[in-house]
């Protein structure tokens, strides 16, 4: 199925990434994605998309294009529809949405329900295109921000956000069934996002204080009191590790350097890790040369959280054929 997806503005670039473990993403634009989508089941699992529309057609940025185009298109739902429209920013249409709503819903014979259509169509604006689709997925977001981290039974400031945490998740390619390890667990957010994916998630910490808030938030997670620079698990066990490494004070007071215990870790999670798989990992300081020691970098983002911190999302992966350490 050709599908185009209307994005998050939250990142310039990560929704789009995220958007690849479900769709061949064959163009992207502000706020956009076209691309082939094979097992729309997928869909459902993206936490940085807005909607997802089945491809009808696309066109320049204009209103006499975009009549033409809807005109064309000759759409006749088989129940109640409505026809949404979304303009991102900086889109060349200048015809106010809700202008554009009206007038092209009046050239579809049906009958209209705001509230509760049967069929959704979307014209989706971006850049100087415009595309039409008929809506097939509306990824629960509302759910996501739910789980926000103050909600849950355990609370520890700095945590990442659910939206995120399932993003880095979707980053690691992980499937249901397959084991995903978190050596720097925390509260757990990053296991609560995998679990609901069904992916079997296993959490490992050195602080047994937020071990006991893991489990608190996430009853019968399998977690475990360890370090992550030795990690007690066989080698080629795990096949995929999405974790936010440790900054601060903390570090230091354990006697370690924050550059010792990255390379450690870093190198234990190449070890545990299948040929082929992936790690993300999130940083808030430059280490693609410790990183890359161990393993390959395949794509790199930058999240400005305020003005003092910029979080650093590495995604690595281990190569095929490399040898067993």
């Amino acid at each position: 199925m050709r599908v185009v997806c209307l994005l998050s503005g939250e990142h310039p670039s990560l929704p789009a990434a995220e958007l690849r473990c479900a769709v061949r993403v064959e163009e992207t634009g502000a706020q956009l994605a076209v691309g082939e989508c094979a097992d729309p089941g997928r869909l459902a699992r993206l936490a940085l998309t807005h909607r997802v529309y089945e491809y009808i057609a696309d066109c320049p940025a204009s209103e006499e294009a975009v009549d033409a185009m809807v005109r064309t298109a000759a759409l006749e739902p088989d129940g109640t529809f409505a026809l949404r429209v979304r303009k991102v920013e900086g889109a060349a249409l200048a015809t106010p949405a809700l202008g554009l709503e009206r007038r092209l819903g009046g050239m579809i014979p049906g009958r209209v329900s705001l509230s509760a259509p049967e069929i959704t169509y979307g014209l989706v604006c971006s850049g100087d295109r415009c595309y039409l689709g008929r809506l097939v997925c509306e990824p629960d977001r509302r759910a996501l921000d739910a789980r926000r981290p103050y909600s849950r039974p355990f609370f520890h400031p700095g945590v990442m956000m659910p939206r995120l945490a399932r993003a880095l998740v979707n980053l690691s390619g992980v499937e249901p069934g397959e084991v995903l390890l978190d050596p720097f667990a925390g509260t757990g957010g990053t296991l609560i996002e995998a679990s609901l994916l069904g992916v079997r998630s296993l959490g490992l910490d050195v602080d047994p204080f937020m071990l006991a808030g893991a489990r608190l938030n996430l009853p019968g997670a399998e977690v475990a009191l360890a370090d992550a620079a030795r990690l007690p698990l066989r080698s080629n066990s795990v096949d995929a590790v999405v974790s936010d490494l440790p900054y601060g004070q903390s570090v230091q007071i354990r006697g370690e350097t924050l550059e010792r215990l990255y390379d450690e870790s870093l190198a234990e999670v190449a070890r545990v890790l299948r040929p082929g798989h992936r790690a993300v990992i999130v940083t808030h300081r430059p280490i693609d040369g410790i990183a890359t020691r161990h393993l390959r970098l395949i794509d790199r983002f930058e999240q400005r959280v305020h003005k003092s911190l910029t979080r650093r999302i590495l995604v690595l992966e281990r190569p095929t054929g490399s040898a067993e350490r």
